[in-house]
């Protein structure tokens, strides 16, 4: 597995086609459940993740750079060098 959106995507349609065989035993069953409910805590959280990032992003394309300071050094997005001279002063 990647670590895109869309391999997620991919992983968890994997998961569902392994539900749906119909020859699992009980026992195959049981332990095809148990990965899928941890498949989908681990995908939940990388979900959040994504969903917060994206609302960074969207304060700083909404509000421009004056909550850049504030975010986490993950959420930020890279600095220009056009913003970077004008925090700068513009000496470079």
């Amino acid at each position: 597995m990647k670590n895109r959106l869309i391999d997620l995507n991919n992983h968890l349609f994997s998961q569902l086609e392994r539900l749906s065989e119909e020859n699992l035993t009980t026992e195959q069953m049981v332990t095809e459940v148990k990965r899928t409910d941890a498949i989908v805590a681990v995908s939940e959280q990388l979900i959040r993740n994504s969903d917060l990032s994206l609302k960074a992003a969207t304060l700083v394309a909404n509000h421009g750079d004056r909550f850049r300071p504030m975010l986490p050094t993950i959420f930020r997005p890279p600095e220009t060098l056009e913003s970077k001279a004008i925090t700068d002063g513009g000496d470079r």
